[in-house]
């Protein structure tokens, strides 16, 4: 009993977490990772857990919950008709295969160097979404095969770094190229689940020292449990409230969440 009221703090938290995440999951269609990363260092380390290779938990208990939380969020886009389909199929295996990639390369890396590549790159994203404008465009349509072997990988690549769905970097990739933003955010969805299913495979090979409780791999189940339990029930909410919004306010809010999350990793990297 007095274990689990030991418990009580982290519980309470992470469901809170999963709630938040879920929102952002539908709302902006990254997943949630965004906002779970830092929240699972947060937590695991205040219990006792903090090691060289508490990032890598970090990030692939994030990426396992943005399998169900993308796949509840792209279902609930598809019902309002704002999934590019044909956009989702074929960088799909690209996207994949880059994910795949990105594991191996997490593996090899140690806690700081993992967030302090997750600071620079969500701080990268968030200038563009904060200050980028609409009417800004590469092209107007979506790149060629020959473009798309090279960015799709890349996409998969980065994400797995970030431990975060396929938004952050497929969001303004789509934007640029012509996709309204709502489109991009739905289709993106569809990017997480091609980003977080072929990675969290290929985490539970990877063993992790000190490791906190039941984690399968670099896998941390009872946390994933806890974290889906809220964001199958927000996901929805998210989308339906994404759907309401302007471009505009929608972006910056983007840019709010990547650029406050960037700086707290930074802060844990270098401080």
């Amino acid at each position: 009993m007095t274990e689990i009221a030991s418990l009580a703090p982290m519980i309470a938290t992470l469901l809170a977490v999963g709630a938040f995440a879920g929102l952002i999951a539908g709302l902006l269609g990254v997943g949630g990772g965004i906002v779970l990363v830092p929240a699972f260092y947060h937590v695991f380390a205040n219990i006792g857990y903090a090691s060289p290779e508490l990032m890598q938990v970090c990030l692939a208990t994030s990426l396992a919950t943005i399998i169900v939380t993308s796949a509840r969020s792209v279902l609930s886009h598809h019902k309002k008709g704002m999934v590019e389909w044909q956009i989702l199929r074929q960088w799909a295996p690209g996207i994949a295969v880059g994910a795949v990639l990105g594991v191996l390369v997490v593996a090899q890396l140690r806690t700081p160097t993992l967030q302090a590549i997750f600071g620079v790159l969500a701080f990268t994203v968030a200038l563009y979404m904060a200050f980028g404008r609409a009417e800004w465009r590469l092209g107007s349509v979506m790149p060629g095969a020959r473009v798309r072997a090279a960015l799709a990988p890349a996409i998969g690549f980065l994400s797995v770094l970030m431990g975060i769905g396929g938004g952050s970097f497929g969001v303004p990739l789509m934007t640029l190229h012509g996709v309204p933003i709502h489109r991009a955010v739905a289709t993106a969805a569809g990017f997480g689940i091609t980003i977080a299913l072929p990675s969290v495979m290929a985490f539970l090979a990877v063993p992790v020292a000190s490791a906190p409780p039941y984690t399968f791999g670099a896998v941390n189940l009872p946390a994933f449990l806890l974290v889906i339990s809220m964001t199958l029930i927000t996901a929805p909410w998210g989308a339906a409230l994404a759907h309401r919004l302007n471009p505009r306010p929608l972006k910056r809010i983007f840019a709010v969440f990547l650029a406050v999350v960037a700086l707290n990793m930074l802060v844990k990297a270098f401080g």
